[in-house]
């Protein structure tokens, strides 16, 4: 179930094709965006598993990538929460 990257809603209502205009009904972010992409990740090149695909610098606005497949950022990112990194530098330095 694809969710919002932004703030994880659900958005299994939307039917794909996913349109260039549509936004979350929750919290009003684009959705067809590069954090709610199958090829999106973060350790990537360019932040993106398609080696065809143009490079898209925003992230998380509306984009024309001809490569987008809709899953659901927020399920698929991996990358650890502030609080997450702040409690290990902060363990880190500690006597």
């Amino acid at each position: 179930m694809p969710d919002c990257f932004n703030c994880g809603t659900s958005l299994d209502k939307i039917i794909a094709p996913v349109a260039r205009s549509e936004t979350c009904p929750r919290c009003g972010a684009d959705v067809r965006v590069c954090k709610n992409c199958r090829h999106y990740d973060v350790k990537a090149y360019n932040e993106c598993n398609e080696p065809q695909a143009e490079r898209v610098l925003d992230k998380e606005r509306a984009n024309f990538c001809d490569y987008f497949s809709f899953t659901g950022g927020a399920a698929k990112e991996s990358q650890p929460s502030k609080e997450d990194v702040l409690k290990q530098l902060d363990d880190l330095f500690k006597n």
